[in-house]
């Protein structure tokens, strides 16, 4: 009872979670028995992303700032961002539907992650007080969502080949979702490059230089350029589906542990998170 007392979000957090976890139960079964149950799901994303706002909005109301500062709080934020993006993109672009097998469970893991961790906070240090943090966080999120839909169509074409292809019968060939996967790749690059110049801006203000090769600096610019240069393989050679697949797998693997792995062994200054 003193812990949610301390920590009164805790409670729509777990929530949150359990309808994470409906929602990507009853997305699987759908997609196994050849009835996807549309509205079902989405209204399911709908409602677990009502219950991630108002923890958001508690742990707000508690901290004084916005969830920034530590692993509880950027996998909150992203257990909201990622949620949105997908939500989207599963009401307006229908073949991405059957990829809910790949993208809920991901989000619901990191979903059970934020629930194993304590919601401690702490003050929001000065160099964080600018709208140029916003900007860098806003187009990061976007950037990490839209990886994680090209992953979900990675997934099933990974997938298919696997006793479960009957479950993606009904979907376009390889070829298709390999382009729809890398045109969505693009607009990942687009959003990470915004992701860059926003934070090189943001660290003008608050440390008096636009780059200084931090080890956070350095693992997002290693991510841009390995995105940059699969979308550069990608173009420039007869790439199979298959291993295109691997590249965008490759590239989200990158991305994640730079989200989520470097700021939290760096001793570097830089700690702004996304």
């Amino acid at each position: 009872m003193n812990a949610l007392a301390r920590a009164p979000e805790l409670p729509w957090i777990w929530m949150a979670v359990a309808a994470y976890a409906v929602t990507a139960g009853v997305a699987v079964a759908g997609v196994a028995r050849g009835q996807q149950r549309e509205k079902v799901v989405l209204g399911m994303l709908l409602t677990a992303l009502v219950l991630v706002s108002v923890g958001i909005a508690a742990r707000w109301a508690r901290t004084g700032h916005g969830p920034f500062l530590n692993m509880f709080e950027i996998l909150l934020s992203n257990l909201f961002s990622l949620g949105v993006v997908y939500a989207f993109a599963y009401w307006r672009l229908p073949v991405l539907r059957p990829t809910s097998v790949v993208v809920l469970p991901v989000i619901l893991l990191l979903g059970l992650w934020l629930l194993v961790l304590r919601p401690a906070g702490g003050p929001l240090p000065p160099t964080y007080d600018t709208p140029w943090l916003w900007a860098h966080v806003a187009m990061g999120k976007v950037f990490l969502g839209t990886c994680l839909l090209a992953v979900g169509l990675a997934g099933v074409m990974w997938l298919r080949r696997t006793r479960l292809s009957a479950w993606f019968r009904d979907m376009p060939p390889d070829v298709s979702l390999d382009a729809l996967a890398w045109r969505i790749m693009t607009l990942a690059l687009v959003f990470e490059s915004l992701m860059l110049i926003a934070g090189a801006v943001w660290a003008q203000g608050a440390w008096g230089r636009y780059w200084a090769w931090d080890p956070l600096e350095t693992w997002a610019f290693v991510t841009w350029l390995a995105l940059a240069a699969a979308l550069h393989l990608r173009l420039s050679y007869p790439i199979s589906p298959r291993l295109g697949a691997l590249m965008i797998l490759g590239v989200f693997v990158l991305a994640f542990l730079t989200f989520f792995g470097v700021p939290f062994v760096s001793m570097a200054p830089h700690k702004g998170m996304i």
